[in-house]
């Protein structure tokens, strides 16, 4: 089996990723701090799979730290690299945190990938690199307009830095993955999204609302120039986004790549608004959402969504899942988390 390191693998992308990854025969080691993640989701992922993750708890910007987990797994293949702050609102007032977090982690894991020969690298990047485009959908070749936020920076910056690496070390595969917006949870309803911090993702906002966690939510912002005034994204599942980091580690280790460093987006190739998410929650589980119109945030896009055809035609990899089912598995999710937790 080959195995696989993932960074962040007790997050909330991550830990979906694994449960894909050991259904389609990886051998999988985690390492997360818990910064923003719960080790709780180790059991969840045994129960899902029936196989228990050892998670190394090492900061990643500790460099003797992650050397030692290459010391002790020296069959590491392939790293997939989610690990990382990842609030736009929250860089905007900590851009220093969000620099150093973000960057110096990269770069111990890619020291390592060179000292330890590791040869197939997958990194988590996001559609914010683009920031304001003047055309949509994106495709890969769309150029980058200036970052919104420093959170954004810190995904360009790590992307350039790939890039250069992959020319000086032709050896190692790089894949970058630059997804939308995840939602969602397993449909098992034993992992999802449970974020340590203050929820800003715009799922957990609506299902923590309608549980009661939240008094009300906000709409930031009703007078952009979309179909209802408020922002456009594009929701991927998490299992489906789970899937395509899988199907690129397999791209990677079969040597299908076309050259040594190559970018996939990853959505669902059209736009939801932030009302419409909510109106679909609203239909799938026939509870009225409290929410308010409140002004714009420092840091929002107006409108992003993906032309997702290049790994549909690389990667095999196509989103069998809609908006619906998003908001369906979400709230399953939160209600099984709250009786948990009460």
């Amino acid at each position: 089996m080959t195995k696989v390191l993932v960074s962040g693998g007790c997050g909330y992308i991550g830990s979906h990723t694994i449960v894909d990854l050991i259904d389609n025969g990886f051998e999988v080691v985690s390492v997360d701090n818990y910064l923003n993640s719960d080790k709780n989701v180790l059991d969840g992922i045994e129960a899902i799979t029936g196989k228990r993750v050892n998670n190394y708890d090492v900061d990643l910007t500790d460099l003797e730290g992650t050397r030692d987990i290459f010391r002790e797994n020296e069959d590491i293949a392939g790293i997939i690299h989610f690990a990382a702050l990842k609030s736009v609102n929250e860089s905007v007032s900590k851009p220093l945190e969000y620099f150093k977090n973000n960057l110096n982690s990269l770069l111990n894991l890619l020291q390592c990938v060179k000292d330890y020969d590791v040869k197939h690298f997958i990194f988590s990047s996001s559609c914010s690199v683009y920031g304001n485009a003047d055309e949509l959908p994106v495709t890969e070749t769309t150029p980058w307009a200036e970052a919104e936020s420093p959170y954004a920076r810190t995904k360009q910056m790590g992307e350039n830095i790939l890039k250069d690496f992959s020319h000086a070390n032709p050896s190692t595969n790089i894949v970058v993955l630059r997804y939308f917006n995840p939602a969602g949870a397993h449909e098992s309803a034993l992992i999802g999204e449970a974020p340590i911090v203050v929820a800003s993702n715009l799922v957990p906002v609506i299902t923590e609302t309608a549980i009661g966690k939240r008094d009300e939510m906000k709409v930031f912002g009703d007078d952009y120039e979309t179909r209802d005034g408020s922002c456009i994204r594009d929701y991927i599942h998490v299992m489906d986004l789970a899937n395509a980091h899988t199907k690129s580690m397999e791209y990677a280790v079969e040597s299908r790549n076309a050259s040594n460093y190559e970018i996939f987006n990853l959505g669902i190739g059209e736009g939801v608004t932030v009302l419409e998410a909510i109106h679909a929650f609203e239909k799938v589980t026939g509870k009225q959402l409290n929410y308010k119109i409140a002004g714009r945030r420092e840091g929002d896009v107006i409108a992003i969504y993906a032309n997702n055809q290049n790994a549909a035609q690389k990667l095999g990899w196509q989103p069998s899942r809609n908006i619906e089912d998003i908001m369906k598995t979400a709230w399953s999710w939160e209600l099984r988390r709250t009786a948990v937790h009460s």
